[in-house]
C-alpha cells in the first residue's frame, strides 16, 4: 500500500483514517457513545445515568516557549478537547517520556505549573509514569489523558449540528500558529515590525485553550457541536464538523475575525491562516435564536467571536463566501505550520552559526 496519504509531518490525513485507522477499532462494546472520527475532539462512554468524556494528545514540551509556558500549553491542549464535550475536564493521566538531558530544576519547574494549572481548573492529578529514556526528545515528552464525568444530558455530541444551526467562531484563525511562531522565532518578526510586533504575536500565546470558550457556550445553551480548531485550522475543523454531523454549510469568510497579530505574523511566515493549526479557535454550532446570547456571554468574557455561517443540507455541499464569489470548502490535508516551522528552525540554526 502506498503511503502516500501520510504527511511529512502533522497528523495522518482523513483519507488514511478511513482506509485504516477507522475500520480497525478492536472490540465493540454498546457503552461507546462517541468513538473515533471526524471533527471529534473526544470519546464518551457511557457509565450508568452519567458519561465518562477523554481525550489524548502529545505531552508537547517545547524549550524555546520556557518551562513555564511550554507546561501550560500541554495541558491546555488536552484539557480543551475535553471541554468542547460541554463537561469540564477533572482527572489527568500523564505519561512523561523525558529526554536524558533533562534536569531535576526543568522537570519541577514543569510540574509545579502542571500542578497549578490543573489546580485552577479543577483538574486532580490521578494516575502517571515518569522517567527519562534514551532516544526521548523534546517537543514530544509523551502522552497526556483527560477526563470529565457528567449528566449525559450536558454531553454536547459534534456529530449533532443540526441545518440552520449557526457557525461561531471565537478568537480568530491560526492563534496556535501565531503563539508558537512569535515566541520561537521572534527575530524574524522584529525585523519586519520591532519589538512591539512581537510583544502583540506574543500576547496571543495565552489564547490557545478552548476551556473558558466552551465553558462559555455551554452554560448559555443552545450549543449543538464544538469543536476546537487544531491542525488545518478553521478550514480543516469547519470540513470535519460538517463530515461528522453529515450536513453541508457555507462560511462567509470576510466574517471571521481576524487579530491584527495574526495577520501579519502568518504574512511573515508566509502561512494561509485559516488553513494553520489554531489550538484556542472554538467551532460551534448555535441554535438560531440562542446566537445573540452566546456572542455577548463570550464579549463579557473577553473573548472575541463572530457568527460567519450556517450549517444546510449534505447536498448543498460544503462551501466558502469570498470575493464576490463562492467555492467548495475542500479539507487542507497538510497542515502548512509544521513546514514552515521546520524550515524556520533550519534558518535560525543558520544565522546562529554566523552569529
Amino acid at each position: 500500500m502506498s503511503d502516500d496519504r501520510l504527511p511529512q509531518l502533522g497528523k495522518i490525513t482523513p483519507a488514511f483514517f478511513d482506509d485504516v485507522i477507522y475500520p480497525r477499532l478492536g472490540a465493540k462494546d454498546e457503552s461507546v457513545l462517541v468513538g473515533p472520527t471526524h471533527g471529534v475532539d473526544f470519546a464518551a462512554v457511557s457509565i450508568g445515568d452519567d458519561v465518562l468524556v477523554m481525550s489524548t494528545d502529545p505531552f508537547f514540551i517545547a524549550p524555546a516557549l520556557g518551562w513555564e509556558r511550554a507546561a501550560w500549553f500541554a495541558l491546555h491542549i488536552v484539557a480543551s478537547d475535553v471541554a468542547v464535550s460541554g463537561i469540564p475536564p477533572r482527572f489527568l493521566i500523564v505519561d512523561l517520556n523525558l529526554p536524558p538531558e533533562i534536569t531535576e530544576e526543568t522537570l519541577t519547574t514543569i510540574w509545579k505549573t502542571v500542578h497549578e494549572e490543573c489546580s485552577a481548573l479543577g483538574i486532580a492529578v490521578v494516575s502517571g509514569h515518569t522517567a527519562r529514556y534514551a532516544g526521548c526528545t523534546y517537543p514530544m515528552v509523551g502522552g497526556a489523558t483527560v477526563l470529565g464525568i457528567g449528566s449525559s444530558e450536558d454531553l454536547i455530541d459534534p456529530r449533532r449540528a443540526r441545518k440552520g444551526d449557526v457557525i461561531v467562531v471565537t478568537k480568530g484563525p491560526a492563534i496556535e500558529t501565531t503563539g508558537l511562531m512569535s515566541v520561537q522565532f521572534p527575530e524574524f518578526i522584529e525585523e519586519v515590525h520591532g519589538a512591539q510586533g512581537v510583544k502583540g504575536a506574543q500576547d496571543v500565546f495565552y489564547q490557545m485553550s478552548v476551556v473558558q470558550d466552551a465553558a462559555t457556550c455551554a452554560r448559555v445553551g443552545g450549543v449543538t457541536a464544538m469543536h476546537d480548531a487544531t491542525e488545518c485550522g478553521i478550514w480543516g475543523g469547519l470540513f470535519e464538523m460538517a463530515r461528522a454531523a453529515r450536513l453541508g454549510l457555507v462560511v462567509r469568510k470576510s466574517d471571521i475575525v481576524v487579530q491584527e497579530a495574526v495577520r501579519t505574523t502568518c504574512e511573515i511566515f508566509d502561512i494561509d491562516p485559516y488553513s494553520a493549526i489554531s489550538e484556542g479557535t472554538l467551532l460551534a454550532a448555535v441554535a438560531p435564536e440562542k446566537v445573540d446570547e452566546v456572542l455577548s456571554a463570550l464579549d463579557r468574557e473577553g473573548v472575541p467571536a463572530s457568527a460567519v455561517g450556517e450549517f444546510r443540507e449534505a447536498d448543498r455541499g460544503i462551501r466558502v463566501v469570498e470575493d464576490g464569489g463562492e467555492r467548495e470548502l475542500a479539507h487542507p490535508g497538510v497542515d502548512p505550520f509544521w513546514t514552515r516551522f521546520e524550515e524556520y528552525l533550519l534558518k535560525q540554526a543558520l544565522r546562529e552559526r554566523r552569529a
